[in-house]
Parts: C-alpha cells; structure tokens; sequence
C-alpha cells in the first residue's frame, strides 16, 4: 500500500480488526520509509451499482462521495472517524442491499440525514442545508422546527415524569410519624414530664 504522506509502497500492518459486523476490515499500517502510520479498509468487491441524479445523469456509487459530504457536514463535531466510515459503511451495504443496479440519489440523501440527526442535530442541519439547497433562514427554520418540537416534547415529558415521582414520594410519607425519643420520667423529648398532683391532707 502506497504511503499517502512519502507515497512510497512499503510499510507493515501493526494491527488489523473486523469492523461493521464483519463487513470490513480496518488496518493500521505503518511506513518503513518516513515512519508514519495510516488507516486502510478492506472490503468485499460488489456488484457495479449506479447512482441516478435528479436529472436522470447515472454515475458509479461512490462511497467516497458519501464519506467527504459526512466530512464537511460534520468538520468540529464531537464525531471520529470511526463514526464517519460506520455511517458510510451502513449506507452503502443498504443501498446494495435494496437496490440492484441503481439506486437514486435522492434515496441515499434522505438516508444520511437520517442517520445524521439521530447522531448529531448541528451535523444534520448543516448536510441538510447543501442537500435540499437553503435559500435563507426560513429554510432553517422549518427545517429545525421538527426537531425543537420533539425536544419539547421529550422535555415536558421528562417533567411530568419527576412530578409524578415527586408526587408519589409525598404519598408515601404521610401518616408516618417517627417516634420520639423519650426523656426522663417517659415523657418525649422536648416536653416537660407532667407534674405529680398532690391532694392536701384534711384537718
């Protein structure tokens, strides 16, 4: 494998695991010339699938395509590289798998915004901008107002959820009342014990 930093082929694979349910395989290699270490998958070759375009243009599925939009919708995010080529990697195989020779375009869109927004909502409104072509905040807007609304949502249902609890709490501990400790003579602590009453003596 060429090196991508000195572009000279001679290196040796320092570790090597399979990864995507057994789909790739990831290999860390490194050069024997400049002493660099770099990434490479290994992977099943498949049957030639086409991409159509919105305007009927074929092309080849391209997972690189796929992997450079995920890098820029996704560039400062707290999201690896690792998470990157599992969502390529999960793309590709259900394009393939419900596809047999073409799949449109529009098909594998819908799919990284989806995959998108339940990994990262700031990554999803930014793929989602280039993809369906935002022409001003009003496009942002609409296109947030799902996802605010459900975390709305989920947030009034979280409230409910800790009154109840509160409320079931409260129940619970009325009509309990702890004894108190008893003091001298057996009266509770913090009460003066009764005084004896003495009957005066006839004359």
């Amino acid at each position: 494998m060429r090196c991508p930093f000195c572009r000279v082929d001679n290196d040796r694979v320092i570790d090597s695991r399979s990864i995507d349910d057994g789909a790739n395989i990831r290999r860390r290699r490194e050069c024997l010339s400049c002493r660099r270490r770099f990434t490479t998958y290994e992977r099943v070759e498949r049957q030639a699938l086409s991409v159509v375009k919105k305007g009927g243009v074929r092309e080849p599925f391209d997972r690189d395509k796929i992997r450079s939009g995920l890098n820029i919708a996704c560039g400062k995010r707290p999201i690896t590289e690792h998470d990157i080529e599992a969502l390529v990697s999960e793309i590709e195989s259900e394009c393939y798998d419900n596809y047999e020779s073409e799949v449109p375009s529009r098909a594998i869109g819908e799919r990284v915004m989806e995959l998108l927004r339940g990994v990262d909502q700031v990554a999803y409104v930014r793929f989602a901008s280039v993809y369906r072509e935002f022409k001003d905040a009003r496009d942002f807007v609409d296109e947030l107002e799902p996802i605010l609304a459900s975390d709305r949502a989920a947030a009034s249902d979280r409230a409910a959820a800790s009154d109840r609890a509160a409320a079931r709490m409260m129940a619970g501990g009325q009509g309990i009342v702890a004894p108190r400790a008893a003091g001298p003579g057996g009266a509770p602590v913090g009460e003066r014990p009764a005084e004896a009453v003495v009957e005066p003596r006839g004359r």
